[in-house]
């Protein structure tokens, strides 16, 4: 758990129970009986679906767990990529990612709440 004013640019939160990365905060003045305001701009991470959240600035907020693991792609198969977890050496199967993978390359992932999705190759 985590307040909305402690919220930045680039940081994690969960909406609708997705976790979203935020693009954009924008804070109200203080009305003359009112808290201040925070309307919260985000992007899902795994449906990159767009969501915004008004509250005040006081609120509590939850933020998820987000992980950026590396792995290696083991096989393709169809509109899925099997990949190999490079620490505890798991597979697991993902979305084809927008950019070429070869097999055998090495593949950042990003995970939260028992999601994975590619984010880029690892050089």
């Amino acid at each position: 758990m985590g307040q909305i004013r402690d919220l930045k640019k680039g940081s994690y939160i969960l909406i609708d129970n997705a976790p979203c990365k935020v693009k954009k905060i924008q804070k109200s003045k203080p009305g003359k009986h009112g808290s201040t305001k925070a309307r919260i701009s985000a992007v899902g991470i795994f449906d990159d679906q767009k969501r915004n959240i008004v509250d005040s600035v006081n609120s509590k907020c939850e933020i998820p767990v987000v992980e950026r693991k590396t792995g290696q792609l083991v096989a393709d198969i169809g509109n899925k990529l099997q990949i190999m977890d490079m620490e505890d050496y798991n597979t697991f199967e993902v979305d084809k990612p927008d950019f070429d993978v070869n097999q055998g390359e090495k593949v950042e992932y990003l995970e939260s709440l028992g999601q994975k999705k590619l984010i880029r190759k690892k050089s």
